[in-house]
């Protein structure tokens, strides 16, 4: 009994030991939608709620994921908030990003903003 306290303490004076990452968190407003993995609709609404309380919005996207930033956009526009919202300035670029193999190779993901405002 006594050597599995001393062993446990071992282990939580190791686990304590090791240096922790300090990651700063970025204030994102409340007009900032990113979109990821979530379902459509859930951006549909996310979105909508927030042009209630704002007069524009941004929905931001990554990689993949911009198909589906570009259709929420537009079902907004054309569907669910038709007349009411319009598309405003669309920016498109890249960043840049240290490979996850670790190899030193930068890896280089596309980029949307589209921004919708209230008419």
């Amino acid at each position: 009994m006594a050597e599995q306290k001393t062993e446990k303490k071992d282990k939580e004076e190791k686990v304590k030991s090791k240096p922790t990452e300090v990651i700063e968190k970025r204030k994102i407003p409340d007009n900032v939608i990113f979109v990821g993995k979530k379902p459509f609709m859930s951006y549909v609404n996310a979105v909508s709620y927030q042009l209630r309380e704002n007069k524009q919005i941004e929905i931001c996207a990554r990689g993949k994921s911009i198909s589906m930033a570009v259709d929420i956009a537009e079902t907004l526009v054309k569907r669910f908030m038709k007349g009411q919202i319009e598309k405003g300035e669309i920016t498109i670029n890249s960043e840049a990003f240290d490979s996850r193999e670790g190899n030193g190779r930068k890896v280089n993901v596309s980029t949307i903003k589209i921004i919708l405002k209230k008419i």
